[in-house]
């Protein structure tokens, strides 16, 4: 599932006419970016949900076949917040496993390395796997704890043995097993209840990842994928 519903408002006024992941960064949008990394890890059924000018979403991708491969979209009134729009999509999502992508970030990672997460929590008791990065300059504070390959508790962690959630996770559907269809609710509170449990695992990811949350960010980018890739 790639999520793409969010308003971009630090984005705007780019985002007042085109939805945040459509927004180009070295030649196409940031979430074809994400649809060519799925489809070569060979994740070619992808769920993409929507709310804010999503139906330009729709025109741009269509039913996915021009990318080799099947789109299906959630779409949504106004945005639910992550774990509403996950809980919203599940009936097209196949299977208990599944990866989940933000759309408005950029990253290099290998999507075939989430197959051993993937085949964890459908045979273990883990509901969560998330890819850290290293903080940003803009994120100092970061969001989890890597033990190993475990995210622990970090309430009294201090921010630099913290690393920051990239947008890339695998839960399994259980993990929504209390949030309601159709209704906003936001994945933190979820993360924390399975960190908590001991049902989250972790790994870092060194590689590049912009979170793409302001026009300089989103040009600095442009200017760096166009001049190496």
């Amino acid at each position: 599932m790639i999520l793409a519903a969010g308003r971009g408002e630090r984005m705007r006024p780019l985002t007042d006419h085109t939805p945040k992941p459509l927004l180009p960064v070295g030649g196409k949008p940031l979430i074809v970016w994400h649809i060519e990394r799925l489809r070569a890890a060979g994740f070619t059924h992808i769920v993409i949900n929507h709310a804010h000018l999503g139906q330009q979403i729709e025109t741009a991708l269509g039913n996915g076949a021009a990318l080799g491969v099947a789109i299906e979209y959630s779409r949504e009134v106004s945005a639910l917040e992550t774990a509403g729009g996950i809980a919203t999509a599940l009936p097209l999502i196949e299977g208990d496993v599944f990866p989940v992508v933000n759309g408005d970030i950029y990253c290099e990672y290998d999507f075939s390395r989430l197959a051993e997460p993937m085949a964890r929590l459908a045979a273990g008791r883990d509901q969560a796997h998330l890819v850290l990065v290293d903080n940003p300059p803009h994120h100092p504070q970061g969001d989890f704890v890597l033990d190993g390959s475990r995210i622990v508790a970090s309430l009294l962690t201090p921010p630099p043995s913290r690393l920051t959630f990239s947008g890339i996770g695998v839960y399994h559907r259980a993990l929504f097993a209390h949030t309601r269809a159709g209704e906003k609710a936001p994945l933190a509170p979820l993360l924390r209840l399975a960190i908590d449990a001991g049902r989250a695992s972790g790994e870092r990811f060194a590689g590049r990842w912009v979170d793409v949350g302001t026009p300089e960010r989103l040009h600095q980018l442009d200017q760096s994928l166009r001049t190496h890739v």
